[in-house]
């Protein structure tokens, strides 16, 4: 779902135009991109998320210039690049392996891509200073990289990546190999430094939280496909399609049929016989078999009433949260995700019938 460009074409960095990109020949080519078009504009964070083989590596490869596309046309700042090796193109790129150089020390893996750009000695040293304490790794600058942690060494690839102040960085799910307390704080990181140099970031990733934490735009890819373009909420509470819904956290989708329909608003019935009102989109008529979606933190598992009812099946406890899975009477399976007291527990367990109660507006009309 590309973005028109419009009024805001002064404002973009990247744009891919109607990328193909096929790995063979004949009918047995691999279409790993199929007609991509989206627009990433100058000093945003914009992540590229989706599952292993859906596109989103390959097309950050095309705008490096590691690959070249089969169709379309790559443009930075409104000019074709498409054709340009990487050493030619003012972008760099983060690794997930970071392809630091072990036998040197911080310093000199900061300093290397400036020297290699034949910089003044003086005009290297400062640079390196301004990277150093960007990244916070000042009182490292005189260890080699072997003897760091992979925390810091992933902090001094930010550095070279940055050093020579490329109009786009590129990161290529560069948080992977890190364990989860250090991954969320250098989620963190990274938007600051995003936030600090102006740079536009242009971010892989399959992770849903790390897209949602970090990101000011997202494109979900699937299949060689860009599903939809958004901010992290449109994409959470306004997914443009099934497949998004269900890959952006977790969703209960209930199986419907459209009553009527009236300002944006949808009277559905659900599996159960339920009445209940969901969002709905154009397009929709009534009589439409639908699917209605309801995150699990928008619902609360009651011992009464709700408009729906069954049996719990399951009581998670995640410290933060409880999720509480019931099987409805209509034989689907619902989820509720209800914040935890200190003081008490969530007052359900295994057996127990309950009530499903949906919260207002946290109900959404999708194709079935």
């Amino acid at each position: 779902m590309p973005e028109p460009t419009g009024a805001d074409d002064k404002r973009i960095a990247i744009e891919a135009r109607g990328i193909v990109k096929a790995f063979g020949q004949g009918p047995s080519a691999l279409r790993a991109l199929d007609n991509v078009s989206v627009s990433i504009r100058e000093n945003e964070f914009f992540t590229l998320l989706g599952p292993s083989g859906c596109g989103k590596t390959t097309l950050l490869r095309l705008i490096a210039g590691f690959e070249y596309p089969t169709e379309g046309a790559i443009l930075l700042h409104g000019d074709d690049i498409a054709g340009l090796p990487p050493f030619k193109r003012p972008i760099n790129t983060v690794f997930q392996s970071y392809a630091l150089f072990p036998h040197l020390t911080v310093w000199e893996n900061v300093a290397f891509g400036l020297q290699m750009l034949g910089k003044s000695k003086a005009d290297i040293e400062a640079r390196v200073a301004v990277m150093l304490k960007l990244v916070h790794m000042e009182e490292l600058a005189q260890r080699r990289t072997d003897q760091i942690s992979g925390g810091q060494a992933q902090r001094v690839a930010l550095a070279r990546a940055l050093a020579p102040s490329p109009k786009v960085l590129l990161l290529d799910e560069p948080l992977s190999a890190l364990d989860y307390k250090l991954r969320k704080e250098m989620q963190i990181e990274l938007k600051r430094m995003q936030n600090e140099t102006g740079i536009t970031f242009v971010f892989v990733t399959h992770d849903q939280e790390e897209a949602l934490t970090m990101s000011d735009r997202i494109a979900v890819m699937s299949r060689g496909k860009v599903l939809q373009v958004g901010s992290p909420w449109d994409i959470y509470d306004k997914p443009a399609d099934r497949f998004v819904a269900d890959f952006i956290g977790e969703t209960n989708f209930l199986k419907a049929s459209v009553v009527s329909i009236e300002n944006g608003v949808a009277r559905v019935m659900l599996a159960s016989g339920t009445e209940i009102v969901a969002t709905i989109a154009e397009g929709f008529q009534p009589r439409d078999s639908v699917t209605v979606v309801v995150r699990p933190e928008h619902a609360r598992a009651v011992q009464q009433g709700g408009q729906l009812s069954g049996s719990i099946e399951n009581v998670v406890y995640f410290g933060t949260d409880t999720h509480i899975h019931i099987k409805l009477d209509s034989g689907e399976l619902f989820t509720v995700r209800q914040q935890n007291s200190r003081t008490q527990s969530c007052g359900f367990k295994v057996g127990d019938r309950a009530g499903v109660e949906i919260a207002p507006d946290a109900a959404q009309v999708l194709r079935d």
